[in-house]
């Protein structure tokens, strides 16, 4: 993939570092606006693919709402309420957080690392940020009476549901399978084919597409945590469905039925804020200023930024 230049990080008048990636910005018709690096070709959305995986489990009679549907659409910060909704979704399917095999990790969230370590608690596959996503996923099982010792393998039934689901609403065959790091399936798209999927979450008007938008929309703070930037934009944007992803990677759907997804080639996650934002005024929509650009720090003190670069902001 043939990146661009996407950020530049100003160490005060000094430019210090700067990040490539791609980005692809459309319209509610679907016509591209902003097309920056190779949008079209092949990536991993890691993350960014959760709320098309919960849409397949809707579709496939998992019956959650609320707070719960946006867990099952997040990477939870570890909060206490977090867990707590993981546990509500096993108990309610019979089942409890044995059963989950996402990865064993400690919770991401600053605070409620400091608070996880404090108590003395270990790492486990509950306060791993892909948890609610695995409970949903458990549940989803539970109900159609499909095995779950299993349920991570590509050939199970519910994951040929969620990589069906994803080509249909990216318009676009997957291109490319591997493992993420939770130890689900993971099936890579372009991003132009996510862009596309949230456009289609954000703007329907019915169904388990508009089921998933509300939920995330109305409960940011379950699709992330609190400060996490995906809940500040959620909170900001009347209707906007948004989800971050790892090694750089960030998408975010309007009601309107614009989208915008971006990669930071690198892999990092400061600069991926700065650049949706970028693209997403390019667009003409209001996003937070406090997300347009990302501190740069010495001695504790912001003493530049991380800014889009000149050719992204047009």
């Amino acid at each position: 993939m043939a990146h661009e230049l996407v950020a530049e990080v100003w160490r005060g008048e000094f430019l210090e570092s700067v990040h490539h990636g791609s980005v692809i910005a459309l319209d509610a018709a679907g016509r591209e606006v902003v097309s920056v690096g190779r949008p079209h070709d092949t990536t991993y959305p890691r993350s960014s693919n959760k709320p098309i995986q919960t849409l397949a489990m809707l579709r496939h009679g998992l019956d959650l709402d609320g707070e719960l549907l946006a867990l099952a659409c997040a990477s939870h910060s570890g909060e206490d309420f977090h867990i707590e909704g993981v546990h509500r979704i096993l108990e309610r399917h019979g089942l409890d957080e044995s059963a989950l095999q996402c990865t064993p990790d400690l919770p991401i969230g600053e605070d409620a690392l400091k608070a996880h370590l404090a108590a003395g608690r270990p790492k486990a596959p509950q306060y791993m940020n892909c948890s609610g996503k695995h409970a949903a996923m458990l549940a989803t099982c539970v109900v159609n009476d499909w095995s779950t010792h299993d349920y991570l393998d590509p050939a199970h039934p519910l994951q040929r549901a969620v990589r069906d689901t994803l080509e249909e609403l990216a318009g676009e065959r997957i291109g490319a399978e591997g493992v993420d790091g939770c130890g689900a399936p993971l099936f890579g798209i372009s991003l132009t084919g996510l862009a596309r999927a949230f456009g289609a979450l954000a703007r329907a008007s019915e169904g388990p597409e508009r089921r998933i938008a509300q939920a995330m929309n109305r409960h940011p703070e379950w699709v992330g945590g609190t400060n996490r930037d995906v809940t500040k934009l959620m909170l900001a944007i009347p209707g906007a469905v948004a989800k971050d992803g790892a090694e750089g990677v960030y998408a975010i759907g309007l009601p309107s039925g614009e989208a915008v997804a971006c990669k930071i080639a690198d892999g990092s996650s400061r600069a991926r804020a700065v650049v949706l934002v970028a693209a997403l005024r390019r667009l003409g929509v209001r996003a937070p200023d406090e997300l347009a650009t990302f501190p740069v720090l010495g001695h504790g003190r912001a003493v530049g930024a991380i800014k889009p670069s000149p050719a992204l902001v047009g």
